[in-house]
């Protein structure tokens, strides 16, 4: 139980330093790089609770699990979002007036 309480413990200060380090300007943009450290807390969350013994053990261990997966699914949804901004518009097609024959941009 100690060695789990350590891991923990570790992984809350090197996790609010990493995010604190980020101004808010670059936070969105990292969040893809940043989606390949949430899966590697993902995959030791499970690791961990994989390990677990007693109820409370499985209990955190689960919660973690569950937070972790929830974070990598947002960040995915964060970046496709973002990506979408950067997108261009397709440009409107021109359509002809029936009623004075030249052509305008559908808009």
């Amino acid at each position: 139980m100690i060695d789990l309480l350590t891991i923990f413990v570790l992984a809350v200060f090197v996790g609010f330093e990493v995010v604190s380090k980020v101004s808010t300007i670059l936070h969105t943009p990292l969040m893809s790089g940043a989606n390949a450290i949430h899966g590697v807390i993902l995959v030791g969350a499970i690791l961990i609770t994989g390990r677990a013994e007693h109820a409370l053990e499985i209990s955190l261990g689960l919660a973690a699990v569950f937070l972790a997966t929830v974070n990598v699914v947002g960040g995915f949804v964060v970046t496709d979002r973002m990506l979408e901004m950067f997108k261009g518009h397709k440009p409107a097609k021109a359509v002809k007036s029936e009623a004075n024959g030249h052509e305008e941009t559908g808009r």
